[in-house]
């Protein structure tokens, strides 16, 4: 898949909530976004060890994107978009009710914020 796509930055130490993705100013039209967050400044995805403190996707700021964007693909620059104890609950809001790719465990170090082609190439596995 190649497609544009928005690099927005996440103001540090949030999680994704509702207030925080009204405050991204999202326009209309867009549908693929990747949000850097205070885990790409900590080097999240060069530790050897699962960081539970990630910034995430909370659980209202997912029903907002859903509710009020037309995005079908989010990037998160961790391992995860969600809490552990909310991974359920967000997937079937994201996939059931709209369909929402998730892309995770994106490295954003050095990139800057604007528009960029996206190739989300499938994982081979043995």
């Amino acid at each position: 898949m190649t497609s544009p796509a928005l690099l927005v930055d996440v103001p540090r130490d949030e999680n994704i909530t509702a207030e925080v993705m009204r405050s991204l100013h999202i326009p209309k039209g867009v549908r693929r976004v990747l949000f850097r967050t205070l885990n790409t400044h900590r080097r999240l995805m060069f530790e050897k060890e699962f960081e539970s403190s990630f910034v995430r996707f909370m659980l209202d700021g997912a029903k907002w994107l859903v509710e009020n964007t037309d995005i079908k693909l989010i990037g998160l620059d961790y391992l995860s978009f969600a809490a552990y104890e909310e991974a359920t609950e967000m997937h079937k809001l994201i996939l059931e009710q709209r369909d929402i790719i998730p892309v995770e465990a994106l490295k954003l170090d050095d990139v800057e914020v604007g528009v960029y082609s996206l190739h989300c190439l499938p994982m081979r596995l043995p």
